[in-house]
């Protein structure tokens, strides 16, 4: 799915009103009719009083028109209307096509008025400022906001809650909604950690804007949905062998860290991997055997870390660093292969994964970035990230920058969070759907790798192994959730066991 920006989609709003609508006010009214829907299903109590808050923008037109439809369903209705500036035209239209006789109250908010007092219990519903802010909210109505934001009161934003714009700052005065609905689309904001805390609980809901103007779009942010993960699935061949989907080789593990190999080990064949061998150190030989009796087992000479590579040219797809440990000898042997001439010597070389202490040992030697072969793939979480390339400032600005690495680079980023984000060299970014953060738990990275390695094993390119192992991994994480009930109780081994039904739900598509 597309993620436009402000500006697109309001492009693509006037595209729809011409082909589809004789005036803007009906596309406002069919977007506040499924507002209206939305609510109603999940705050069915008609006893609850509503504070409609809207500002004289088209969002605030939303508002007006929201609180005459609810109204309508029963809805005990009261609107603050703030005259923060000459209204729009829609906003005059839904303001006028409130009945007399509705039995709607309606209280004035200017920059003279007293704070207003709201009586509980009931729901706000933020319509002030929508998507039309330029610049940070200030004076009173920066005072309005702080005050609805301290009443403890359930708040719900009509398309972006009132405060965000294209620059914000989450220490910004800014509506801290409990849900969030959103029009057509999921903003940008709603993706990143920063604003977590104000947008809250967000849905988004289509409002039939312009189909084949949405086709033709030219944007730069994604949201992987099911449908693109099942367009990126393969089929399996029913001739097929193991040979036919790929070998793997992972460089993992240490001694007090083999649970980090046999993770990443499970995943990569869970994921339709065909062979797999394991470089460990002699200690994690019998473990290996063991525990994971469908890999081969690449013994190190050493017999506690990682200290010599095996040949890797005969692999399809390497992965290196999942509890590998920054020992001294383990740095040198993994500047070897970075340094190696096997991504030039061959026509097709292996692709390349690199994950937790390979990043690591790249943070304390950044030099080495230089070294990475074209298309490969690192999946730094956080902490990692910043080890990697510093404080990078606010979330949007952090994803400007991770892009210029990308594209300097020729690499891809997998950043691992709530709503993990892939940063291509291309500078498109997707982010994920899927996740919980259940997910927050040991070895649920090394699981992520495992899978990653074994797509690009299969031959799936870069970009398809990050955009399908993301979402594979979250849909596996949320699936064991619902099993679990509760998120508290999943362990990374949870999300290899739900892979399978992941993987089903992807192809019902």
């Amino acid at each position: 799915m597309k993620i436009p920006s402000i500006t697109q989609i309001r492009e693509l709003d006037q595209v729809t009103i011409s082909k589809q609508y004789s005036d803007s006010s009906e596309l406002m009214e069919h977007a506040a009719l499924t507002f209206v829907n939305w609510f109603v299903r999940y705050h069915p109590d008609t006893g609850l009083k509503l504070s409609i808050f809207c500002g004289t923008g088209n969002n605030g037109g939303d508002g007006l028109a929201i609180a005459r439809l609810l109204n309508e369903k029963f809805y005990n209705i009261e609107i603050y209307y703030c005259n923060i500036g000459t209204p729009s035209k829609d906003n005059i239209t839904m303001l006028n096509k409130i009945p007399e006789r509705s039995g709607i109250k309606m209280k004035e908010i200017t920059e003279s008025s007293d704070l207003p007092k709201i009586n509980l219990p009931g729901i706000i519903i933020d319509a002030i400022f929508g998507t039309g802010l330029n610049r940070a909210v200030e004076s009173y109505w920066a005072r309005l906001l702080n005050h609805i934001n301290s009443l403890g009161i359930t708040t719900i934003a009509v398309d972006t809650p009132s405060g965000i714009w294209s620059n914000s700052k989450n220490n910004d005065p800014i509506i801290r909604a409990t849900q969030t609905l959103s029009f057509e689309f999921p903003k940008i904001q709603f993706l990143l950690p920063n604003f977590s805390t104000q947008v809250g609980e967000w849905h988004f809901e289509s409002i039939g804007l312009d189909k084949a103007s949405i086709e033709s779009l030219e944007v730069n942010n994604f949201y992987i949905t099911n449908e693109m993960a099942a367009s990126i699935l393969k089929p399996r061949k029913k001739y097929s062998h193991k040979g036919s989907y790929g070998h793997a080789i992972l460089i993992v593990g240490k001694y007090g860290m083999y649970g980090a190999a046999l993770l990443s080990g499970q995943a990569s064949l869970r994921a339709g991997l065909g062979l797999l061998t394991v470089h460990i150190p002699e200690s994690g030989y019998n473990i290996l055997q063991t525990a994971l009796p469908e890999a081969m087992v690449s013994v190190d000479r050493h017999i506690y870390h990682f200290s010599t590579s095996p040949d890797l040219s005969k692999y399809n797809a390497i992965g290196i660093g999942c509890g590998l440990g920054i020992e001294n000898l383990t740095k040198e042997a993994f500047k070897e292969i970075l340094e190696s001439e096997l991504f030039i010597k061959m026509d097709a070389p292996p692709a390349l994964l690199l994950d937790a202490d390979a990043l690591n040992i790249i943070a304390a030697d950044i030099a080495l970035l230089a070294h990475l072969p074209k298309g490969t793939i690192i999946t730094p979480h956080p902490g990692e990230c910043e080890r990697l390339f510093g404080v990078l400032g606010n979330d949007l600005k952090q994803i400007e920058k991770l892009k210029n690495v990308a594209r300097k680079h020729e690499i891809y980023i997998v950043l691992k969070r709530a709503h993990t984000v892939i940063i291509c060299p291309d500078q498109n970014c997707y982010f994920n759907s899927t996740g919980n953060p259940g997910m927050a738990t040991a070895g649920s990275g090394d699981i992520l790798s495992g899978i990653i390695t074994g797509l690009m094993a299969q031959g799936y390119n870069p970009k398809e192994a990050c955009i399908l192992g993301v979402y594979l991994h979250g849909l596996a994480g949320d699936l064991a959730v619902e099993h679990l009930r509760e998120q508290e109780a999943l362990i990374a081994r949870d999300i290899i066991e739900f892979m399978g039904k992941a993987f089903k739900k992807i192809r019902s598509n």
